[in-house]
């Protein structure tokens, strides 16, 4: 097929400069019916004009959106008009917190400081499903989207021929701003399946996230916003159910289980919060989705626990992915000293503080306490973390944290562990106004009772970019003796050095929106301070270089191409397939030289049936590597949809290495019967931990942010695809109520 590579869009994008819009008070009760019968409505103003965002930033929407915007003294209202060619509107399910990319839905966001640092993101889609999410981080990367933040609000929608409205009410109480607020900052951007287009109010080219807090107009109140009441919220819950270890021999029968206890959230003012826990209870929250693990270094699965996911871009935010000096899935949880697996630990419970103490400076404390743990020669741990965000310039912020690890009656146990471990840290990020140039610079300090040699960390990174590309540079470095127990800090006594460019074209092409080209390399040097023999001083551990190409259809459907050369030295024993005898590995100081290519293909996600498939070949380890992997699923509008995951590798290792096939299966069937009551079930099939998970979960929502959730769990030994006996299983009985005080 043909491409010309012509630019059909604008070469550069200055940011909107949308008048302010006055908001006027209501004037009568707004009943949420998605009708907009009231007189309040027909005499707001009307805010449209929304701009594609994609395919053709350079167009007008295809479909008009007309929103409005009221307040009085408890509520703010929003109502939205979404126009389209036809009413075959599609969603994912009824479920709440839905996805935004392949659905008809439309989403607003409110910077209420407006200090273009965070904002408050509420979203419908045309059966009524809500969601909401706490944007942060300017809103300019994706990872900036935490859809973790939960509260009490309300909305309703309607269809129409040929479109649909709906309407929400957002009590000012759950939102935090400052005394006699005049004005918030605003934008709202909407999917429009049918004319496959995102559209957006304020005007921005499609290479800047759709939230990005730069790009927002204000709104004008008609009176400045009354001070709210305390908000006290309380949120008890209470467990039972019923375990069975079959693989601990202490252990002859079925263990009963119950347990109670709550959350509460308290207003300090408008602007300051404080959530407290007293003996939380996780047992609701999702499983992780397994991987099949090559890699040398630990796997990072990311936080699902409620408590420790709102406002965690307070203190999670600093350093990156692989040098993270706090990562909260480190409380709570242990290792098994019998079987070496990680097992929750009884979190007694925590508080937290967070919020603004200025117009551009925001706190955030939180404390959190564990049990001890005999059996596994742990004592009582108090994690304590503080972090301080200074907002200079236009959106730059200058940031401190502080993580403490303390033992509680260290000297009864052994001294394996650790009186206290401890990370200072700073770090100066980087957002300018004209949304050109983004990074950060930090430097970390760790603390601990045995003192050590090259105990910091540092993370620099600067990019640039443009309409038609990206460029970044980067350079990390981690001393030997940096022991942050409470980070994710897989790699030590290394420094990391990436460079990065991506080009975006955008072809003059009915059937392809853009295509991305980016090549990257990252080095590894060796520090030198392990003194072992495989690297004489300071040199260079592992190289990598990697050629990435992306097409976007029209169709909302991907094809993407990678390859990638790696040149690595072990510097440990290792075994690639986790499958081998213990005395078969890959001996330390060997040298290998590894390539991939890599095809996959993904279809357009608003069918009722769709697909993704993928393919990779290499050299690995001396050997061969082939992996085929692929998703199939469908979908009963609104009501569900049923999916399966099939990840296959073929390893082949020189002698005297066991042929490796490697499988994770992972069915996973969700139906929403309405919007309040919801089944969820997902199977895991893993070949490489010889093991089948199950977990199947109803949640039964009886009240607003209040729940009833089943949940049975159950792990299976295998041998091949036998299923060998049962592990363990579980099922247990939640409710919770969420009640104001």
């Amino acid at each position: 097929m043909f491409l010309n590579f012509g630019y059909s869009q604008n070469d550069e994008f200055n940011i909107s400069s949308i008048n302010s819009i006055p908001i006027y008070k209501a004037t009568e009760p707004i009943v949420l019916d998605g009708e907009l019968q009231e007189a309040t409505w027909k005499q707001a103003e009307i805010m449209g004009g929304f701009n594609q965002y994609t395919p053709i930033d350079s167009l007008s929407a295809l479909a008009e959106t007309e929103m409005r915007i009221t307040y009085d003294n408890d509520n703010l209202y929003v109502s939205a008009k979404c126009s389209s060619s036809g009413s075959n509107f599609i969603v994912q399910s009824l479920r709440r917190d839905f996805g935004f990319g392949s659905i008809d839905n439309i989403s607003f966001l409110f910077d209420t400081f407006g200090d273009k640092t965070n904002a408050y993101l509420f979203g419908m889609n045309p059966y009524g499903a809500r969601r909401e999410a706490w944007i942060s981080n300017g809103g300019k990367t994706s990872d900036a989207f935490d859809s973790s933040w939960d509260n009490k609000w309300y909305g309703e929608s309607k269809q129409y021929e040929n479109y649909w409205i709906c309407e929400l009410a957002i009590p000012f109480k759950i939102l935090r701003f400052k005394k006699g607020s005049t004005k918030f900052r605003f934008n709202a951007y909407r999917n429009d399946t049918q004319n496959n287009e995102i559209s957006v109010w304020t005007d921005m080219p499609n290479q800047i996230v759709l939230m990005d807090m730069n790009f927002m107009a204000d709104i004008i109140w008609e009176e400045p916003l009354a001070n709210q009441s305390r908000n006290i919220s309380v949120i008890p819950y209470v467990t039972a159910g019923a375990t069975r270890d079959f693989e601990e021999p202490t252990e002859l029968g079925t263990q009963s289980t119950f347990n109670a206890g709550l959350d509460a959230k308290i207003s300090l003012s408008t602007n300051l919060n404080l959530d407290l826990t007293v003996n939380p209870d996780f047992s609701q929250v999702e499983v992780d989705r397994q991987v099949t693990n090559l890699d040398r270094f630990e796997i990072f699965f990311p936080e699902r626990r409620q408590f420790f996911l709102e406002n965690a871009d307070l203190f999670g935010r600093f350093g990156n992915a692989g040098i993270n000096p706090f990562f909260s899935r480190r409380i709570g949880v242990s290792t098994d000293t019998v079987t070496g697996n990680v097992i929750q630990n009884t979190v007694f419970g925590g508080a937290r503080v967070s919020g603004k103490l200025s117009d551009n400076l925001r706190l955030g404390v939180m404390s959190i306490q564990t049990a001890a743990q005999q059996e596994n020669d742990l004592p009582s741990f108090n994690f304590s973390v503080a972090a301080l965000e200074q907002k200079v310039f236009d959106r730059s912020t200058i940031a401190a944290i502080f993580v403490n690890k303390n033992a509680l009656n260290a000297e009864d146990f052994s001294d394996t562990n650790e009186e206290f471990d401890r990370v200072v840290g700073a770090e100066f990020r980087l957002r300018s106004e004209d949304n050109y140039w983004a990074g950060k610079t930090s430097f970390f300090k760790s603390f601990s009772t045995i003192t050590t040699n090259d105990s910091y960390s540092s993370v620099n990174r600067l990019e640039y970019n443009r309409r038609r590309y990206r460029v970044e540079l980067a350079a990390s470095v981690v001393g030997d003796g940096y022991d942050a127990e409470v980070g994710f800090v897989p790699r030590k006594d290394v420094l990391i050095a990436q460079p990065l460019i991506e080009l975006r074209f955008f072809p003059n092409n009915p059937k392809i929106n853009r295509l991305n080209m980016t090549f990257e390399a990252q080095y590894f040097y060796s520090l030198g301070a392990t003194e072992d023999d495989i690297i004489d001083g300071f040199g260079l551990e592992e190289s990598s270089y990697s050629y990435r190409l992306n097409i976007r259809n029209a169709n909302t459907s991907r094809f993407n191409f990678r390859a990638n050369y790696r040149d690595l030295i072990l510097l440990d024993d290792f075994d690639p397939t986790r499958i081998q005898e213990d005395d078969i590995f890959l001996t330390t100081g060997s040298d290998f030289q590894n390539y991939e290519f890599e095809l996959s293909y993904n279809s357009d996600s608003r069918k009722v049936f769709f697909y993704r498939s993928g393919f990779l070949a290499g050299k690995f380890f001396g050997g061969t590597r082939y992996r085929a992997s692929g998703r199939i699923g469908g979908r009963v509008i609104p009501y569900g949809s049923l999916s399966i995951d099939v990840n296959y590798n073929y390893i082949d290792l020189v002698d005297p290495f066991e042929t490796a096939h490697l499988w994770l299966v992972s069915p996973r069937l969700d139906i929403t019967f309405s919007r309040k009551h919801f089944w969820t079930t997902f199977l895991q099939y893993n070949r490489q931990l010889e093991n089948v998970s199950l977990n199947t979960r109803y949640q039964w929502r009886f009240a607003p942010a209040s729940d009833f959730f089943l949940v049975y769990s159950e792990n299976y030994i295998t041998d091949g695809v036998i299923l060998d006996g049962s592990r363990n299983r579980g099922i247990v009985a939640k409710l919770t109520y969420w009640l104001n005080l």
